[in-house]
Order: structure tokens, then sequence, then C-alpha cells
């Protein structure tokens, strides 16, 4: 575990640097809102592509994977759920609540951080697990909040998830890479270069992003938001590494992966979900914060630990 530590350190110090720079001024909210646009539009999405066309449909997916996947995220996503409505709040923070138990930072921290760690093989599962929390839980939650608020799901709202996912620069980079990859096109060199310059700002931005974003995050409700991270630090791997090693049939190396990125913290798009529907948005920062902070030690732990399975 010490040597996995001392791998996954570098990725956590630019996120502290991200957080000192901002915490001290030198980095504004307006500069952090800027380059996290850079690294979700142009950044990861060039990194996406290149890794994406790289690999085939087949590669990527997998049904036992998916259903693993699923079944272990579901199954604390009801937990979660179960535990916020006994508490007596309701079912739009529940939701929120939930998202927050079962969402990790795939994208931002997940893809590179994993990539380098568990070797370039790991995108393929990496990029399942992100389609799975973007199409399935991203929508759930917004069919749970606009369903509580209208009393009822209309076509207007299916269609503006559908138009969303669309316009989802990870989704969109992803299906373009796979399409050409299916076409067997070639790469021309100018356009290699292209996404691999681009796509190679991914890692440190996006990890100073993180850094900067959790700046202006507080530590609210820490009872709850400590819950919350105990939900998705522990029990999310758990029960994703139950369903994939136990109850479907999931190779070894991507059950690895899986639970690896089943390990990460929140992510910072569960805020901003809260904060556009004004739900519980402080509890999210809270849980954020503490979760970001607490896996320098359990995400270390976690990929230590998946390393024997392959």
């Amino acid at each position: 575990m010490i040597d996995i530590f001392f791998k996954t350190l570098p990725f956590f110090a630019v996120i502290a640097l991200g957080f000192g720079a901002a915490k001290r001024g030198f980095f504004s909210p307006e500069a952090t809102g800027y380059l996290t646009k850079f690294v979700f539009y142009f950044a990861l999405s060039a990194m996406l592509f290149r890794f994406s066309a790289n690999l085939s449909f087949a590669e990527v997916f997998d049904l036992p994977f998916v259903l693993a996947y699923l079944a272990g995220t579901m199954a604390i996503y009801l937990v979660a759920t179960g535990v916020a409505l006994a508490r007596g709040i309701g079912v739009q923070e529940a939701a929120v609540e939930a998202q927050c138990a079962v969402i990790g930072n795939v994208g931002f921290l997940g893809v590179p951080m994993l990539a380098l760690l568990m070797g370039e093989a790991a995108v393929g599962p990496v990029m399942m697990v992100l389609a799975v929390d973007l199409i399935v839980f991203g929508s759930l939650i917004v069919l749970i909040i606009t369903g509580a608020r209208d009393g009822r799901m209309s076509p207007r709202i299916i269609g503006a998830l559908g138009l969303g996912l669309l316009k989802n620069p990870m989704i969109v980079s992803i299906t373009l890479g796979l399409t050409w990859s299916a076409l067997r096109l070639p790469m021309p060199a100018p356009l290699n270069e292209f996404v691999t310059i681009l796509g190679g700002a991914a890692t440190p931005g996006a990890l100073f992003a993180i850094g900067a974003s959790l700046a202006g995050k507080s530590a609210e409700r820490l009872s709850v938001a400590g819950w919350l991270s105990f939900c998705k630090l522990a029990l999310h791997p758990a029960a994703v590494a139950l369903c994939a090693l136990l109850l479907f049939e999931v190779d070894p190396y991507a059950s690895a992966v899986m639970i690896a990125a089943a390990a990460l913290p929140v992510a910072g798009n569960v805020y901003i979900l809260a904060a556009h529907f004004g739900v519980a948005p402080q509890r999210v920062s809270a849980t954020i914060l503490i979760s970001t902070a607490l896996s320098v030690v359990t995400v270390s732990a976690v990929i230590a630990w998946v390393a024997g399975l392959y």
C-alpha cells in the first residue's frame, strides 16, 4: 500500500496545489470556472477521443461488467435513499444524498489517474463506468427531482434529458472515438499529435481544477457528510466488489478497475446539480470536501488491494 500511496500522492499534490492557490486568492473562482470549462470541453474530450479511437466497442462494452457495476451501485443508492428517508427528509434531498453516495469523480480524476496507475488497458472499463454514471444515474436524479416537483414525468423532461446527454462532451468524445475505431479509419499524424498534446493537459488541468473548486466549499452538516463519504469511499467499492467478484462473471482485471473507480471521491457535478435545483448544495459541498480529503488514503488502499486480483 505504501508504494501505491506514493504513486497516488503526486495526483493529490496537484489537487492540494489548486486548493492552496484558490484559498490564497491567487486563482479566482472565475479562473477556476474557465479552467474547468477548458478541461471539460477540450482537454478531457481530446484524451477520451484518443483512447476510445484505439478501442473497439467490444473492448468497452461487457454486459456482466455493466450489470455488476449497476447492481452494486444501485444497492448503495437504495441504502443511502432509505437512510435519508428514515431521517425524515424529503424525496428530493434523499435523491441528492443518494447521488453523493455513488457518483465518483471518474471523469476528472479516474480517467487520468487510473490510466497511469493501472495501465492504458484500464481506460475501457473506466469509460464504461463513466457512461453508466452519466446515462443511468445522471438521468435518475433529474427524473426524481423534477417528478417530485411536477408530480409527473413529462415528455419535455425526457426530451431535455436526452438532449443533455447528446450535448455532454464526454459522451460525444467517447462515441466519436468508438465510431472512428469501428469504421477502421486511419489516424492522421497531425490529428494524433493534436489530440495527444491537447489531451495531455487533461490530467494536470483537471486535478488543479478539482483542488481550486474545493477551496470554495464549506464543511457544514458534518455528520451527514461523513456518512455519505463513508458510503462513497467504503460501501460503494465494497458492494461493487461483491457483485463483480462473486455474483457476476467479470474479468479479474476489469473487476479491479471497476472497484478502483467506485472508490473515487464524490464528483463535482453532483454539486452542480444540487445547486441548479436548489437542493442541499451545502451538504453536497461538505461531502465533496471530506471525501476528497479522505480519499488520499482510501483510494491508495483500494488500488493496493485490487492489484492482487490480476
